[in-house]
């Protein structure tokens, strides 16, 4: 049986996080439709940990059946990764050297490199997720014939780094979960020895939402619209915050005087003082109650100018209601175009109008809404993806 392992940063059963999420629900599936795989990582515990600790003891571990192998991270020098950062963040011109550094510096295991280096033979493919991570840089480059990038790329500063597009050139593959990402890809990397595909990414279809029961729970009487997610700057949150406050100040009267914004997920969250008492903020719930909380909202909105992909955009539309996206993200605006599941807005104006229409439009609100979900089955559930994925690996 042919053998593949995925190489992550970090992981661990219950880690959080979108490319983390992804690869355990994948591996997952793959491992239960019969694929030999396992899970190579280091000993970190996860993202927003220190990313020179070994959190985990090295060795051997398990997960549903798959076997994970941790190594010892690299200790490295926190402070010229994070000078030489903060100029990608600023959008700052970086040099060959700086990029070295930085790719030096963040998180890396020279033992998992030897280790991918000495063993390749016994794998089929070595599947590296996210791109930007050392433990990728590095390892691909002992494996190169073998390896196969889900690069989660945005269009970002760091996805124009030269160390990327000569190493991305070798790579035996490349999987996208979006024709936009794929499209960047192709602008910034040179691909034409590279196999690769839009697959998208798995889903369970089975996802249920009674809107009714979430305002019942949760004491919602009035419309809401809907935030799900990390709840940060990087979200595009400080927009949505003042778009809604604008929102309020406009329309005091009418259908939706009483609209509320409801948000659910992590992080700190500063409401302005205009809007406190119409914005709720239920930090973490459970699974279901997202669901119930989709099914019930006016919408879905997702700010965000940088995605991937976007479960939350799919749970939405497998629960009944549209979308309304950032016209600056390629990828969302794209599935809601491609779909014809929701709207975009670029600016105030379009955000208002948006809310006004799907929120006194019931009947397009729903089709919309049906429309979405019809898709996510049709290209995203686990049986179509798993799929997908043996034919691209032909494990």
């Amino acid at each position: 049986m042919k053998k593949i392992a995925f190489v992550i940063p970090w992981f661990y059963k219950d880690i959080p996080g979108g490319a983390e999420m992804e690869m355990k629900m994948l591996a997952k599936h793959l491992h239960e439709d019969g694929v030999d795989v396992e899970i190579l990582t280091t000993c970190v515990k996860e993202f927003s940990a220190n990313w020179y600790e070994n959190y985990f003891e090295p060795g051997e571990d398990e997960y549903e059946g798959m076997k994970i192998r941790r190594f010892p991270v690299r200790v490295g020098d926190a402070a010229i990764f994070h000078k030489i950062n903060a100029k990608f963040m600023r959008g700052r011109k970086v040099n060959r050297r700086e990029e070295y550094e930085f790719l030096r510096e963040m998180v890396n295991s020279d033992v998992l490199e030897k280790y991918i280096g000495e063993h390749r033979d016994e794998y089929d493919k070595f599947i590296f997720i996210p791109y930007m991570f050392g433990t990728t840089y590095h390892g691909l480059q002992r494996c190169a014939e073998k390896a196969v990038l889900i690069p989660c790329l945005h269009d970002e500063s760091y996805a124009y780094m030269e160390s990327f597009k000569e190493k991305f050139a070798t790579v035996h593959g490349m999987i996208f979960h979006a024709h936009p990402e794929e499209e960047l890809a192709e602008r910034l990397y040179d691909l034409s020895h590279v196999k690769h595909a839009v697959l998208g990414e798995g889903i369970d279809t089975d996802v249920t939402g009674n809107g009714t029961r979430f305002r019942e729970k949760f004491g919602v009487k009035d419309p809401y619209i809907l935030y799900a997610g990390r709840k940060d700057s990087a979200k595009n949150i400080p927009t949505l915050l003042k778009y809604f406050e604008e929102f309020k100040k406009r329309n005091t009267d009418g259908a939706l005087k009483n609209l509320k914004l409801i948000m659910i997920g992590g992080g700190e969250l500063e409401i302005p003082e205009g809007i406190k008492g119409d914005v709720l903020d239920l930090g973490y719930v459970d699974r279901q109650d997202k669901y119930d909380a989709c099914a019930g909202a006016i919408l879905l909105t997702q700010p965000s100018k940088n995605e991937s992909f976007s479960l939350v955009i799919m749970e939405s539309w497998l629960c009944g209601r549209p979308v309304l996206v950032s016209a600056d993200c390629n990828v969302t605006s794209d599935f809601a175009r491609r779909t014809n599941g929701g709207l975009e807005f670029k600016d105030y104006f379009e955000f208002e109008q948006a809310v006004l229409f799907l929120g006194t439009h019931e009947e397009e609100a729903r089709i919309m809404g049906e429309n979405g979900g019809r898709y996510v089955r049709e290209n995203f559930s686990w049986d179509v993806i798993v799929k997908k994925y043996r034919d691209f690996l032909e494990v």
